[in-house]
């Protein structure tokens, strides 16, 4: 079982570092839809994913159509999106013998329309007021993959972390 975090035309370099470390933090792989809006060397994006980025799976895929051509059983495909009524945390995810994939649009217009309303079934949204127009990416990425990771037991996670003994005294 893998989960996958897939970023279809990222913006921000910032975002997708920050990204790449909570992937890192959960075994999840990294899938970035070209066009890209930033170099994949890019400073910014290197300096928000730390020295993480050793840790982490990335996949580039040139467009959507070859993305789509890697998801392993699109039934497992999700896309996140505020255009749905069904919440992401209502989804059963704990089958962990199936890839579960989690696309997200771009930072200013999200997935393309066309896309979603062909696809609606597959959608679900992130509850928020009406006071803003949408959450921020990587907050968005983390949210729904620590409910995803949750549902699944924290597989392959550290759930208690200690001090080294020699460091307390």
């Amino acid at each position: 079982m893998t989960n996958h975090i897939a970023l279809f035309e990222p913006l921000m370099p910032a975002n997708t570092g920050n990204i790449a470390r909570t992937c890192a933090g959960t075994d999840t792989v990294l899938h970035l839809i070209r066009p890209l809006g930033f170099s994949l060397d890019d400073k910014h994006m290197k300096r928000a994913g730390l020295d993480y980025w050793d840790k982490v799976n990335v996949q580039i895929h040139d467009d959507l159509d070859d993305f789509l051509a890697a998801v392993a059983d699109p039934k497992y495909l999700y896309l996140i999106t505020k255009f749905s009524d069904k919440i992401y945390t209502d989804v059963d995810y704990s089958d962990t013998a199936k890839d579960h994939y989690f696309l997200f649009g771009k930072e200013t217009t999200g997935l393309p329309e066309k896309f979603m309303r062909e696809n609606q079934e597959k959608c679900l949204r992130i509850p928020m007021t009406d006071n803003i127009r949408a959450l921020n990416l990587s907050n968005t990425c983390a949210l729904v993959i620590y409910e995803v990771v949750r549902q699944q037991h924290f597989v392959g996670m550290e759930l208690t972390h200690r001090y080294q003994h020699d460091k307390l005294h």
